[in-house]
């Protein structure tokens, strides 16, 4: 038998889990990529790479639970890839594309246009270290702020359409800078988003469900671009308004009670 003094001797374990962590690198690639991209004109391949470093961002956690490689590591990874790919890449990518063209409407428009870009990415940096002190704490139904995959999908899918449409320069820089700095907000208000979570695919659905899911591939294969910023559009937008419904709802209840 050994006693305590002889465990507390033992070197610890180093190194870490090379699945999740590979996929969280490979998130923080196509980040990068997304910038190197967007400053070579390529627009579109840098909205695509910001939808598939989403989607890195989405295996890598599942994979950690499934194979049972969680780690402090691997959440701490997490955070800075996020902070790249969905805080620093969208916001360089709009830049490029739309928002350092509206110079051209003077100094003043100028300076919006990297502020914008700027408020940004400070947003996603808060609402990450935010988020970063909640876990375990917070409702896992919801999200409290726009959660930096989804602001990232919505300035990923503008860019995209919007490269596609052949529209840009500084009469596409105006709704941008909108847009950008409304899911800066939103990634810090205290605004809840559903996080459906709580959806089981194990499960079985209606028929309905089904057919939506179809009339949803369809829909999306007619022009994916416009499609895909049309939801995340939608889903930015969700959470106010649902907010506004909710209050609604305690309102009237209360002054039933009343």
């Amino acid at each position: 038998m050994t006693d305590d003094s002889e465990l507390s001797e033992r070197p610890r374990r180093r190194g870490i889990y090379l699945l999740p962590n590979l996929i969280t690198t490979l998130a923080l690639f196509f980040g990068f990529y997304a910038v190197v991209a967007a400053l070579s004109g390529a627009y579109e391949m840098a909205a695509i790479a910001v939808l598939v470093a989403m989607i890195m961002d989405g295996l890598d956690g599942r994979v950690a639970r499934l194979t049972n490689t969680q780690s402090d590591f691997g959440v701490q990874y997490d955070s800075i890839a996020d902070m790249v790919s969905f805080g620093v890449a969208p916001a360089l990518v709009v830049y490029a594309w739309a928002l350092e063209d509206l110079g051209e409407l003077g100094p003043a428009w100028d300076k919006l246009g990297w502020l914008g870009a700027f408020i940004y990415t400070a947003c996603a940096g808060l609402r990450l270290a935010r988020f970063n002190t909640q876990v375990g704490a917070a409702d896992k139904r919801y999200f409290q702020g726009l959660p930096s995959p989804a602001a990232a999908a919505t300035l990923a899918g503008l860019v995209w359409a919007g490269d596609r449409l052949e529209f840009g320069g500084w009469p596409a820089g105006i709704p941008t800078l909108i847009i950008t700095v409304l899911a800066g907000i939103l990634m810090v208000s205290n605004v809840r988003y559903d996080s459906f979570k709580e959806i089981d695919f194990r499960y079985r659905v209606p028929f309905v469900a089904m057919v939506l899911g179809v009339l949803g591939v369809a829909l999306l294969s007619l022009h994916p671009p416009t499609v895909l910023f049309a939801l995340a559009l939608t889903y930015m937008g969700s959470g106010p308004i649902l907010t506004v419904l909710r209050r609604r709802r305690r309102r009237r209840k209360r002054r039933k009670a009343g």
